[in-house]
């Protein structure tokens, strides 16, 4: 049985993750599940590239997706009721997995973006994510 549903939302795709949250939700409701929310902002991949932004930079970009992620979260489900919100910085499929570890998640809603070459090439984060996840995955397509 399902107790614990995390969804992993890209934040650069607000404007088409709503159904996703909805989704989400909805299996959390079906389920008497509880619900996490996790976006991850991309770090800055080498140390050299960070030693171009100012000091403190880092700590906005979270603050800011952190802020984000609340507003969408109540404007999309204004009475779902207790979400909890995750914001992770790194890797996005990793800081994904080590979000379910994390939250305990026994079910990850992940959403499907068409691919582009480089997805094809590398891999997309939702099949990544299914891939190594320790929980069952629900890739949605939107």
């Amino acid at each position: 049985m399902t107790k614990h549903i995390l969804c992993a939302v890209d934040l650069s795709h607000i404007d088409t993750e709503d159904k996703l949250l909805r989704a989400a939700a909805d299996l959390a409701k079906f389920y008497g599940a509880s619900l996490s929310v996790v976006s991850v902002v991309p770090d800055y991949g080498m140390s050299i590239v960070g030693s171009y932004f100012r000091d403190g930079t880092m700590k906005e970009a979270v603050a800011a997706a952190d802020q984000q992620l609340h507003d969408f979260v109540r404007d999309t489900l204004p009475d779902f009721g207790r979400v909890q919100h995750i914001i992770e910085v790194g890797t996005i499929y990793e800081m994904i997995l080590g979000a379910i570890k994390k939250s305990k998640a026994d079910l990850v809603v992940v959403g499907a973006h068409k691919p582009d070459l480089i997805d094809r090439l590398q891999g997309p984060n939702s099949a990544r994510v299914a891939r190594y996840a320790p929980c069952s995955v629900l890739v949605y397509r939107g």
